[in-house]
C-alpha cells in the first residue's frame, strides 16, 4: 500500500517486506535463511530440555509419594514433615550436582529458581532416573546414607 502527501509512505506485510528483501539482496537472503535456522534449532534444544524437565517432574511426583508412605510418620508436624521431603530431596541433589539446594542457591542468588530448572539435558535424564532408584529404594527399606 502506497500513501501519497503528508504522512505517506509506503507500507506491507512482514512477509511481504522479507520476500522483497530477499529479491534485493542475496545477502539478505541468506542472512534470513540462517537467522531461521538458528531460531529452528534452538527451539529444538529448548523442547528437549522441556520435555526432560517434565519427565523429572512426574518422576518427582511417585518419589514424593515414596517418601509419604515410607519414611512419614502420622504424628509428625508440617514443618518437620516439609524438613523430611526436603532432605531426600537433597539425597538426589548431592548425588547429581554435588550440593543440596541451599547451597546451590547460596552460590547463585541472582538466580530465582531450582537448582533443577538449570540442569542440563543429561542431568535431567540422570535425575529421572535417579528419582525412579531412590523410590524403589524407599519401597525396599534401605537407609539413605545406603541409597545415597
Amino acid at each position: 500500500m502506497s500513501k501519497t502527501g503528508r504522512y505517506g509512505g509506503t507500507y506491507a506485510h512482514k512477509d511481504i517486506a522479507f520476500e522483497f528483501g530477499m529479491w534485493i539482496s542475496p545477502k539478505f537472503k541468506l542472512l534470513l535463511i540462517k537467522e531461521f535456522e538458528r531460531l529452528k534449532a534452538e527451539e529444538q534444544k529448548q523442547l528437549g530440555w522441556n520435555a526432560k524437565r517434565e519427565l523429572s517432574k512426574i518422576n518427582y511426583r511417585i518419589h514424593t509419594d515414596a517418601i509419604k508412605q515410607n519414611l512419614v510418620p502420622s504424628e509428625l508436624t508440617k514443618e518437620q514433615i516439609n524438613y523430611i521431603y526436603a532432605e531426600e530431596t537433597d539425597v538426589l541433589n548431592m548425588a547429581l550436582f554435588g550440593m543440596t539446594a541451599k547451597e546451590w542457591r547460596s552460590k547463585n542468588l541472582k538466580l530465582n529458581r531450582n537448582i533443577r530448572d538449570y540442569a542440563t539435558i543429561n542431568e535431567l535424564i540422570c535425575l529421572a532416573n535417579l528419582e525412579n532408584l531412590n523410590t524403589v529404594f524407599i519401597d525396599d527399606g534401605l537407609k539413605q546414607s545406603e541409597r545415597l
